[in-house]
């Protein structure tokens, strides 16, 4: 009875002592240290705890770098809503132009499609819409961009290139065909949004720091109608693209420019002048109104 008591107490032992197959690699063995006749070493408390302990502080570390890793690739590009304008008298050569006839511009709708702005999300943000991104140097998006409401601010703009031209303008948002019968104006422009985005990004860094660059693209796709007549009188589309720094001339490098503009609305501004303007440096749309006779307007 007492050898099978003795035979249970050394197999107990045998179950509960680290193995020396197991933990040598980890704690090393030393040649003077003591292992039993089982051929397992018997390490103190204090080590298997400190042993544990590393276990552990190398699991959380290791769940940490994951987790911050997730929150990085989940980390949403931030959001900014852009100043935009018209710049008077910004493009030259089509002032005075026009003979002294009336026009009613009417409100622009916008028809963009976006097919050109693949990989950034085009709905507005708490009703300003979107216009364009800020990326980093590997193309991911940092910021998103948004305006103000762009039906009045191109009609406005288009507006105020047609008094730049040398006619006068006035803006209604009445329906076509109501705007066509009040003949409060000899024409009627009628105004779309084809395309209007602006795209800033990073490009390589020189001594003197980071290198931004930007492309405003605005089209506008725009109807004269000449009162009271629903047929078009003239029609066609007037686009601007705006690079910012623009295009270096001949010796200098692309990395040596520096932009003009400090604010990715602000060239978008600039292509947005450009193509408000390009409607009247039209010369097919400047001979059709110089020779059309027109009953003066009382």
């Amino acid at each position: 009875m007492n050898a099978l008591k003795h035979r249970k107490v050394r197999l107990a032992s045998r179950l509960n002592t680290p193995c020396k197959s197991s933990l040598h690699l980890v704690t090393g063995r030393s040649r003077n240290a003591p292992w039993d006749d089982s051929g397992c070493r018997r390490l103190p408390i204090e080590q298997l705890l400190q042993l544990l302990s590393c276990a552990v502080s190398g699991f959380v570390l290791v769940m940490l770098a994951s987790s911050c890793a997730s929150t990085s690739e989940r980390m949403e590009p931030l959001s900014s809503v852009q100043t935009l304008q018209y710049y008077p008298y910004l493009v030259k050569g089509y002032e005075n132009t026009y003979p002294k006839r009336r026009v009613m511009v009417l409100s622009a709708v916008d028809a963009r499609d976006f097919k050109d702005n693949s990989g950034a999300a085009h709905t507005a943000n708490n009703g300003n819409p979107a216009i364009g991104v800020v990326r980093d140097k590997s193309g991911e998006i940092l910021q998103r961009l948004y305006g103000p409401r762009l039906e009045p601010l191109v009609q406005d703009s288009i507006a105020q290139a047609a008094r730049e031209a040398g006619m006068m303008s006035f803006t209604s948002n009445v329906p076509l065909r109501e705007a066509l019968s009040s003949r409060q104006a000899e024409y009627v422009i009628y105004p779309k949004i084809a395309r209007f985005w602006v795209d800033k990004h990073r490009g390589p860094d020189n001594p003197g720091g980071a290198t931004w660059f930007a492309t405003a693209e605005v089209a506008l796709d725009v109807v004269v109608y000449k009162a009271p007549f629903d047929v078009p009188f003239w029609q066609g589309e007037s686009d601007a693209t705006y690079d910012d720094p623009p295009p270096p001339v001949a010796g200098v490098v692309p990395q040596d420019e520096t932009e003009i503009y400090d604010d990715p609305g602000q060239v978008l501004s600039v292509g947005l002048t450009r193509a408000a303007a390009g409607i009247f440096k039209r010369q097919d749309l400047r001979t059709l109104i110089a020779e059309d006779s027109v009953t003066p307007h009382q």
